[in-house]
C-alpha cells in the first residue's frame, strides 16, 4: 500500500463565495490534511486509488466519515476534488468536520487499469460489471474503517456509482451509517447518454474524447441556458486533469480516455430489463436521492419512481435542484448540491 500525505491551509471559501449559498460558507478552523493510497483489492496486481481530506486533529466519527465513488466514465478524484473558485467538493465537506474519502474504481483514473485495457477492445468481454465494483468499494470501505477503527462510515455515490453504493448498503446494513445518492440510477426504457455509439456487442472498453463528454454534458437542457451553466474554464480545467489520467489515450488524435465496458454491459442486463441490481426496500439506513431538474443521464423521473421504494428507510429524503445538469458538481448552481448534501450530512436523524 501507497501513502502519501499533505498539509495545507483551510480553503478560503470566500473564493467561491458567487458560487455557494450564503448558508453554506462555513469552515472549519483546522487546516486540512489530505492524504493518499493505493488500496489493495481482492484481487493480485490490482490497486485502487484513494485520496482523504480531513482536518487535522479530527476524531474519527461514523456519521462524520465519506467515502464517494463516481459513475460510469470519468474517475472520482478529478471531479469531487476539482477546485473550481477555488474550492472543491471534498475541500467544502471537510471544512465542515468531516473525514472524507473518494476512491476510483479499477480500471479508472489513477487506480489499476486492468490488463484488458492494453489490448484492442473487441479482444475481451466488458470489463468491470457491477459486482467487481462492489468489490471494490468494500475493500476500500474496509480499509477506512479499519484505519479510522470504526463499524460503519457514510456512502455516497454519483450516477452509476448509486447503484453500486446502494447494492454495499443493502447487502452490508451494519457497514453503512447513511447513504447520498447523486444523480441515482433506476429502471429505464432506454439506453443511457454514456452508451452513445456504442450499440452492438461492447468490447472491454469504450474511447470517449473531450468533444463527446461536453456533448454529453449539455444534452437536452434548454438552448438558452447553455451559455451561462458552466463558468469559463471550469470544463477546460476538469478535462485537462481528467484526460491526463490515461497516458495512453493522450497519444490518440483527439485525445481520449479508456472508460470499461461493463457498467453498460450491466445496463443492458438489468436496468434496460426491468431488472434492478439492488432492492430498495432492503436498504435500512437514512438515505438522500438528489437530482439536477435537466438531468438526461439519470432524469428525475427514476428518483420520483425510486423514492417511494424506499419502505425502510428511515428519513429519507428526495431533492430536486433546479437549473442544472447531470454534472451539477461542476456547474454554476453546485452550491446549491453542497447545501443539500450536507444538510442531509450534519441533521439528527432519529
Amino acid at each position: 500500500m501507497q501513502r502519501r500525505a499533505i498539509l495545507a491551509a483551510p480553503p478560503l471559501l470566500a473564493a467561491s463565495a458567487a458560487a455557494l449559498p450564503a448558508a453554506a460558507q462555513t469552515a472549519s478552523a483546522a487546516p486540512v490534511v489530505t492524504e493518499e493510497f493505493m488500496v489493495p483489492s481482492r484481487d493480485a496486481g490490482i490497486e485502487l486509488f484513494v485520496r482523504n481530506k480531513r482536518p487535522e486533529g479530527l476524531a474519527a466519527r461514523p456519521d462524520r466519515t465519506l467515502l464517494f465513488v463516481h459513475g460510469a466514465t470519468y474517475p472520482a478524484h478529478s471531479a469531487f476534488d476539482l477546485p473550481l473558485g477555488g474550492l472543491s467538493w471534498m475541500d467544502y465537506i471537510a471544512g465542515r468536520g468531516f473525514d472524507v474519502w473518494c476512491m476510483d474504481l479499477r480500471g479508472y483514473g489513477r487506480s489499476t487499469r486492468p490488463p484488458e485495457m492494453s489490448q484492442p477492445p473487441e479482444a475481451n468481454q466488458p470489463l468491470v460489471r457491477g459486482e467487481v465494483a462492489v468489490a471494490d468499494i468494500a475493500a476500500v470501505a474496509g480499509f477506512i474503517r479499519q484505519r479510522r477503527s470504526l463499524p460503519k462510515i457514510v456512502h455516497m455515490g454519483w450516477s452509476w456509482g448509486t447503484s453500486l453504493m446502494a447494492r454495499f448498503a443493502a447487502d452490508n446494513p451494519a457497514l453503512v451509517e447513511r447513504l447520498v445518492l447523486y444523480a441515482p440510477v433506476w429502471l429505464r426504457e432506454g439506453p443511457s447518454l454514456a452508451a452513445a455509439g456504442t450499440g452492438g456487442e461492447l468490447g472491454a472498453y469504450r474511447w470517449v474524447t473531450q468533444a463527446q463528454a461536453r456533448e454529453r454534458w449539455l444534452n437536452g437542457m434548454p438552448e438558452a441556458k447553455k451559455a451561462a451553466l458552466i463558468p469559463p474554464g471550469w470544463f477546460e480545467h476538469w478535462a485537462g486533469l481528467t484526460w491526463a489520467t490515461d497516458p495512453d489515450g493522450l497519444r490518440r488524435n483527439p485525445p481520449a480516455l479508456r472508460a470499461p465496458n461493463g457498467v453498460l454491459q450491466d445496463l443492458r442486463e438489468f436496468w434496460q430489463a426491468g431488472k434492478p441490481f439492488y432492492d430498495p426496500a432492503k436498504l435500512t439506513v437514512p438515505t438522500l436521492l438528489v437530482v439536477a431538474e435537466w438531468d438526461r443521464d439519470t432524469p428525475p423521473a427514476e428518483a420520483s419512481t425510486l423514492f417511494p421504494l424506499l419502505t425502510a428507510s428511515p428519513g429519507k429524503r428526495l431533492v430536486v435542484l433546479g437549473e442544472g445538469t447531470h454534472t451539477i458538481l461542476m456547474e454554476r448552481n453546485r452550491g446549491a448540491l453542497f447545501q443539500a448534501v450536507q444538510v442531509f450530512l450534519e441533521e439528527a436523524i432519529g
